[in-house]
């Protein structure tokens, strides 16, 4: 797989993510690297709302909160589309936070 395959697989949940860094270590280059990062920090900032909705939702019983768990779905499309058109874009409202982190990726 070239690079940018790998970058949109890296978005579709963990696994993808694995499966593009672990195929995409030996051949990688700087898109790769900042769609990987992005991705990552999309799956850690999903889990965190997660959690957060959850008890949210089970101290309030205000079932309309849920809908504030599609933004994780909306931001990996963006992400999707931006590695689609070979942009190193940060996705909305996150993706400046992780440009510097995950040093391990490169």
């Amino acid at each position: 797989m070239d690079n940018k395959t790998l970058s949109i697989v890296s978005y579709i949940t963990l696994f993808g993510w694995l499966i593009s860094f672990v195929i995409g270590k030996e051949k990688s280059n700087g898109f790769l690297k900042y769609h990987l990062k992005q991705s990552l920090g999309l799956i850690f900032f999903s889990i965190v709302l997660s959690v957060i909705l959850n008890i949210i939702l089970m101290v309030t019983k205000i079932g309309i909160l849920g809908i504030f768990g599609i933004i994780p779905l909306v931001l990996m499309i963006i992400g999707i589309i931006n590695a689609a058109n070979n942009v190193e874009k940060p996705l909305p409202l996150i993706g400046k936070m992780f440009e510097d982190k995950f040093s391990f990726i490169g």
